[in-house]
């Protein structure tokens, strides 16, 4: 496994000068915006599309040059990164009629910033590998603020010739970047990394309503976990930004999130793996779709729990 922090430098992979040049974007909502105002300000051209006109004018007013459809996208760039809800998604774009194949440079580099399922990428990586392309899987962590600043923690799966030619977009989004190995594993990694943050909401909420109900002040507790090792990125995050607050406005769904932590507890099935804690995570956050709607943010969970009414 190889991190590394944003640097300066140029690469050169099978010819091609990658210095700063033009690159597309596939979903330009709030993360795909946040990352393409990064992109704009290191200096790339970015071409984008997307089928939401309120997301195709708010990408024209930060100096996107929008597009109509996925082939004019690919006359374009034959880098192209795509931010969008779900694997059938991804899939769509690359595989259906006037999709990414269809249309596609040669030897483009697709870079997916989506939180999608391992089996689809590896499937997907094939395919495309054999038609002279590549595809990297990289979900992010940051939320759209981290894409605007260019601050986004990057999980990294696929070949390291792919991975070189990245680098310099790579650079321009995060500040981190964490190569995880294969194609896939960086879906793999971040479907985990989310059931975590899912089982921290859920914990640090049970532990504040502990604590409320012992007469402690909750930002007085959560200064103090802070101080301890009960501290997560939940705790020194989360609860005073989004919760604590009362602003629930972190940028990710609770749809988003509920199906994160069931493709995670899909692959527990498919490892055959006994882990109760996170079978217990899973069934509370399935539950929640009963009384907390979509479209709400997902630290809405501690709701649940009493806390943020």
């Amino acid at each position: 496994m190889i991190g590394y922090n944003k640097i300066d430098r140029k690469y050169k992979t099978k010819g091609i000068d990658m210095t700063k040049g033009t690159i597309g974007i596939v979903g330009l909502g709030r993360m795909g915006n946040g990352m393409a105002q990064s992109l704009l300000r290191e200096g790339f051209h970015v071409f984008g599309t997307d089928i939401g006109e309120a997301q195709r004018q708010a990408a024209k007013e930060i100096g996107v040059n929008v597009v109509a459809d996925i082939k004019a996208l690919c006359a374009e760039s034959s880098v192209i990164i795509l931010s969008l809800p779900m694997a059938k998604h991804v899939q769509a774009v690359i595989k259906d009629k006037n999709g990414i194949i269809d249309h596609a440079q040669p030897h483009t580099l697709i870079i997916d910033t989506s939180t999608s399922e391992p089996e689809v990428t590896r499937a997907l990586s094939i395919e495309l590998d054999q038609l002279d392309h590549q595809l990297l899987d990289c979900p992010v962590s940051g939320g759209p603020a981290g894409a605007e600043a260019g601050t986004m923690v990057m999980l990294v799966g696929g070949g390291s010739s792919a991975l070189e030619r990245a680098q310099l977009y790579l650079d321009a989004l995060s500040s981190k970047v964490v190569y995880m190995g294969k194609s896939g594993n960086g879906h793999a990694a971040k479907l985990i990394n989310n059931l975590l943050c899912a089982a921290h909401l859920v914990t640090t909420t049970e532990a504040v309503s502990l604590g409320t109900k012992a007469g402690l002040d909750p930002a007085d507790l959560i200064a103090g976990l802070n101080a301890g090792s009960g501290r997560s990125a939940i705790s020194e995050v989360n609860f005073p930004r989004w919760i604590l607050s009362d602003s629930f406005d972190s940028g990710f769904t609770m749809e988003l999130m509920r199906k994160d932590v069931r493709l995670a507890k899909n692959m527990i099935g498919e490892m055959g793996l006994a882990l109760p804690v996170a079978q217990q995570v899973a069934e509370i956050w399935a539950q929640s779709e009963a009384n907390i709607p979509d479209q709400d943010d997902f630290n809405c969970i501690v709701k649940n729990a009493g806390l943020g009414e």
